[in-house]
């Protein structure tokens, strides 16, 4: 795996980290912050894959785009689309007032978040974890 990949997927697992403990919490759970988080890991993942396949990570928080360069690379992946399109708001609008997401959207955007994970890590040769 080339070192870029790894540095790629270091700071994903620092999301994922971070996305899991605040959902573990009983009280105060920052729903917002899970769900960016939870976008955060997924983008770096995606761009860690887009390094290792010796494609350009372009500078955007639009997972749409991300998968759409990886496609030729990851067909099965365009199943995807509907997740990443709910998890690309996560990437600016909620991190501002006047958007709230609930905790059953957090938990979505986790569960959503996880599952992609899980695939590119198989992809890339790591275990599930």
């Amino acid at each position: 795996m080339k070192p870029a990949t790894r540095d790629w997927i270091r700071c994903a697992e620092e999301d994922f980290d971070v996305a899991v403990a605040l959902m573990r919490r009983r009280t105060k759970t920052a729903a917002n912050s899970i769900g960016f988080h939870c976008q955060q890991c997924v983008e770096k993942y995606l761009k860690g894959r887009l390094e290792e396949a010796g494609l350009n990570a372009p500078k955007t928080h639009d997972l749409v785009v991300l998968l759409q360069l990886l496609l030729p690379v990851e067909p099965l992946w365009s199943s995807f689309a509907p997740a990443l399109r709910r998890l690309n708001d996560y990437a600016v609008k909620f991190r501002y007032p006047g958007h709230v997401i609930t905790r059953a959207d957090a938990r979505q955007a986790l569960i959503a978040c996880r599952s992609i994970r899980a695939d590119i890590r198989l992809s890339l040769g790591l275990p599930r974890k």
